[in-house]
């Protein structure tokens, strides 16, 4: 009989205040943004050239928008076209739960687009900043997962597999830690380094490219662990939409930094 680990029954809502419940999702959204900038406007004129702490500011507020609305568009088209076309109204309902990072992250490219020719800055410094920021958000975001107790991983027998509420009675792989680990923590810590390392630090989309090269890679790996979503499977043998879709971001980041470095 294999063990399996408890599973810590953490109530999705972390506070109410009246009729409004406040759940831990919102809560890794926001500390994601926040903890972000604040690290960006630290990065600002010291690591990241051309960018002022008034403009990292400013590029919260953007980002933010890019986030929410391309996060939120990337699921209805990469993962659920069929049922949100046949109920459109359930679009704009973000609180039922649905957004999907590489939708966010096309939404924050389109705004960094925007930025960068009103304020007229350099776009690789914009995506900089970005790429510095965004482990800080997907590491909450994927705690936020675990708490839910979705987007959980494949059954398993090691010693650490849970046995997930919604998961059915196997015990299955954490990959939201994985995630958590491999896309937050290990990937701030490389892009960390690598900001303080004086000639990579001054050729500007470094940090973008190995962002996007590391965060493909992290989650190519964390999805051979992740149970892929019950309504759309593998979509080829062995191929998960993660990984579909992290493949280009892959490839692109060893473009870009190919190029600068």
């Amino acid at each position: 009989m294999t063990l399996a680990l408890a599973f810590p029954a953490i109530d999705p809502v972390a506070f109410e205040i009246g009729p409004v419940a406040i759940r831990w999702y919102a809560l890794a959204y926001m500390m994601g943004l926040v903890i972000g900038w604040q690290y960006v406007r630290y990065l600002a004129g010291k690591r990241i050239d051309g960018l002022s702490r008034r403009h990292a500011d400013n590029l919260v507020v953007w980002c933010t928008l890019g986030v929410v609305v391309g996060g939120r568009l990337g699921y209805v088209l990469f993962y659920q076209p069929s049922y949100y076309l046949a109920n459109p109204g359930e679009i704009p309902v973000v609180w039922h739960g649905g957004m999907s990072f590489h939708g966010g992250l096309l939404g924050v490219l389109v705004v960094a687009v925007l930025y960068a020719r009103v304020m007229k800055i350099n776009l690789l410094s914009i995506g900089d900043a970005i790429c510095m920021a965004a482990p800080v958000g997907l590491f909450f975001g994927r705690m936020a997962n675990f708490i839910n107790g979705e987007l959980y991983g494949r059954a398993s027998d090691v010693s650490w597999a849970m046995v997930f509420p919604h998961g059915g009675p196997q015990p299955r792989h954490p990959s939201q830690l994985y995630e958590a680990i491999l896309e937050g923590i290990v990937l701030f810590a490389i892009l960390t380094v690598a900001a303080h390392v004086g000639r990579l630090a001054q050729r500007p989309g470094t940090l973008a490219g190995i962002f996007f090269a590391g965060y493909g890679v992290a989650r190519i790996i964390s999805e051979f662990f992740r149970e892929p979503d019950a309504f759309l499977g593998f979509i080829l043998p062995g191929l998960t939409m993660g990984q579909a879709l992290s493949l280009p971001m892959l490839l692109l980041g060893f473009f870009v930094t190919a190029q600068v470095v």
